[in-house]
């Protein structure tokens, strides 16, 4: 799996060609759940954002966008296709070695077909970056994918009780959890809305 870790890797894949999670368009569940204005605006970070589709329609609905990946090809995309109507903050690093001046700065993290191309050795580690960069009250959107199990990834195998446990057990409560009927049709079926709250120390 430790291919997976190395940003050579990923740059690989982009320069072959090889992005099959690639719509080359937002995400339809996040453009309707944005559309009907079930989020409020706030300071969200997209972690492994690839090319930044998702990153950009987020902003174009006023929230205040950071867009991580650290593949240099995916960068490069998220730049050569900025919108002065979608403006971006655009890291290129590794999003485990995020600066620790980021902790509990942001009020989303958008979780979608990242946390299935990590090492599912990390994805404790995962649950950790998340926690430590979210506010008290902050929320993740997670677009769980691809729930059919299977060997071998990426992508890996996601499983709901896996992400339940993992974000319970670091003070996270299930507020939204639907089965999208507007998932891409190659996708229909093997994923899930997850949104998690993080609570506040007095909750």
């Amino acid at each position: 799996m430790t291919e997976v870790n190395n940003p050579i890797f990923w740059e690989d894949v982009y320069q072959h060609g090889h992005t099959g999670w690639e719509l080359g368009e937002p995400t339809p569940v996040f453009k309707r759940l944005l559309d009907q204005g079930r989020f409020v605006p706030g300071k969200l970070i997209v972690l492994g954002a690839g090319r930044g589709h998702d990153a950009r329609e987020f902003a174009r609905h006023g929230f205040d966008v950071t867009a991580a990946d650290f593949a240099l090809d995916a960068v490069r995309a998220m730049h050569e296709l900025s919108d002065a109507a979608a403006p971006l903050s655009i890291l290129h690093a590794d999003m485990f070695a995020l600066p620790h001046v980021l902790d509990g700065t942001f009020d989303y993290v958008l979780e979608y077909m990242c946390y299935c191309a990590i090492d599912p050795s990390r994805r404790t580690e995962y649950a950790d970056l998340v926690t430590r960069l979210l506010k008290p009250g902050g929320t993740l959107i997670d677009l769980a994918y691809p729930l059919n199990p299977h060997e071998g990834g990426p992508p890996f195998y996601v499983s709901t009780v896996e992400l339940f446990d993992l974000f319970r057990s670091r003070g996270f409560i299930l507020i939204q959890h639907e089965h999208p009927r507007d998932s891409v049709e190659r996708r229909r079926g093997r994923e899930e809305l997850l949104v998690f709250q993080k609570q506040t120390a007095s909750s």
